[in-house]
């Protein structure tokens, strides 16, 4: 079995790959896999011709990020999966530090390096930052990110600390525990997944940590752009599945009677920017969250009878809406309950 096997999931990012897997192969030191979601594209072909020491494995239609991820993994042996997306640039020995604080951690399930922006490789990088937290309604934020306000890296976080999540962009995973523990929930199809696969570990015991000596740089939206109605939808759908899969009984009510109003205040303020698909898609979110979520009650029900952490310590018990808008706390340093 091999130590580590690097994997990216691949949907129409034939020029992604071009420019971000020959710095993937020559600053890896295991073998690289890239699970095709039935790209329509010259991907398959260009793989072949191009990287013919990459294993490919083709899956029969697009599963998404979630389920695409899953039935790959199924194919793979190794002791630690990496989950990289098609547009992170890796450096030097980005895995080496990842790889050893795992080894001497046997605790700690998941981890994630620093994400850097591509486009401003000085900056965070919006999906990941310096690892990723909740607060007391759901809503992910990270260090070095909140909503859409990004620092820039001075090595203000640069200590290894627990996470609530690790981001899906360059996620390192001990196999064991992704198989164990049910791997992402395929009906999320891509958004929070791992954030929900996260929450899963972390009430269960597991820890998750940022090791910020890793660094990679990643794009971003290469999938969906951010203002995109479909990323929209699956975002607030999937937060609402996620909530519902692992809030333990007694906070489960009070949170999802706030978000409904919160959520139909982000609806009004889609509307009144003028973009009507993404306000429309805040309701839809909600219909099929109410039409489906008993579809989640096995899985609510496993979660919570093997929940042994409760409360998370990386959940915030305040709300970041209010720190951020109301407090002006703009960075992760300047919270506080």
């Amino acid at each position: 079995m091999d130590q580590v096997a690097v994997v990216i999931l691949n949907w129409n990012g034939e020029e992604m790959l071009r420019r971000f897997l020959p710095g993937v192969l020559r600053y890896t030191k295991g073998r690289v896999y890239v699970a095709d979601n039935a790209s329509s594209d010259g991907s398959v072909a260009m793989l072949s011709r191009e990287f013919p020491t990459v294993d490919i494995i083709l899956l029969d239609r697009n599963y998404g990020f979630a389920d695409g991820y899953n039935r790959a993994l199924e194919q793979i042996e190794a002791e630690y999966y990496v989950l990289l997306n098609s547009d992170v640039e890796v450096k030097d020995d980005w895995l080496v530090p990842m790889i050893r604080y795992m080894e001497m951690h046997p605790d700690v399930a998941a981890c994630q390096p620093k994400i850097r922006s591509w486009h401003v490789p000085e900056r965070f990088e919006y999906a990941g930052a310096a690892g990723g937290y909740v607060d007391a309604l759901g809503y992910p934020y990270c260090r070095g990110r909140i909503f859409d306000t990004v620092e820039t890296d001075g090595g203000q976080y640069d200590a290894v600390v627990p996470v609530f999540w690790a981001t899906g962009a360059a996620l390192m995973v001990r196999s064991k525990v992704y198989h164990e523990n049910g791997g992402l929930d395929g009906r999320f199809f891509a958004h929070m997944e791992e954030i929900d696969f996260c929450w899963r570990l972390r009430s269960r015991g597991y820890g998750i940590v940022c090791i910020p000596e890793a660094v990679v740089f990643h794009v971003g939206g290469g999938t969906l752009p951010k203002e995109n109605p479909r990323k929209t939808y699956l975002n607030f759908r999937n937060n609402l599945y996620m909530l519902y899969k692992n809030l333990p009984e007694a906070r489960l009510k009070p949170v999802m009677r706030r978000r409904f109003w919160l959520d139909r205040l982000a609806a009004f303020q889609f509307f009144l920017k003028g973009e009507w698909r993404s306000s429309q898609a805040i309701f839809r979110a909600w219909a099929d969250f109410r039409k489906h979520k008993e579809l989640f009650s096995p899985d609510r029900r496993e979660n919570l009878k093997r929940m042994v952490v409760d409360p998370i310590p990386e959940q915030a018990r305040f709300s970041i809406l209010w720190s951020f808008y109301a407090k002006r706390r703009k960075k992760y340093s300047e919270l506080s309950d």
